[in-house]
């Protein structure tokens, strides 16, 4: 699973331009299944996805096809972890401790 930081690197005005096509983006890859939930930073600053794409490689090409990247207004943190502990709505997400 992967936490994905987005940091803005626009204005505000040029992120608001380009939220619907994002947004349609982000509809896609909850349709299949690489998201899991998305969301703004507070302060707006960014945005948070998590992720459960097949690799890290699969997931770089989904983040290269977002309009805030294509459009250099965003720049991407990947953190990637195993849950191995979750709430009971999580469970299907979690991992075997190694």
């Amino acid at each position: 699973m992967f936490v994905v930081t987005l940091t803005y690197t626009a204005p505000l005005e040029r992120i608001d331009a380009l939220v619907a096509e994002h947004v349609e983006w982000l509809d896609a890859h909850y349709a299949s299944g690489a998201f899991l939930a998305s969301g703004r930073q507070v302060p707006r600053v960014g945005g948070v996805i998590l992720a459960r794409a097949q690799s890290r490689e699969a997931l770089d090409a989904i983040l290269a096809q977002d309009p805030f990247g294509r459009a250099g207004a965003a720049v991407y943190q990947v953190t990637e972890f195993l849950p191995t502990k979750t709430a009971p709505e999580l469970a299907p997400f979690a991992v075997d401790p190694v």
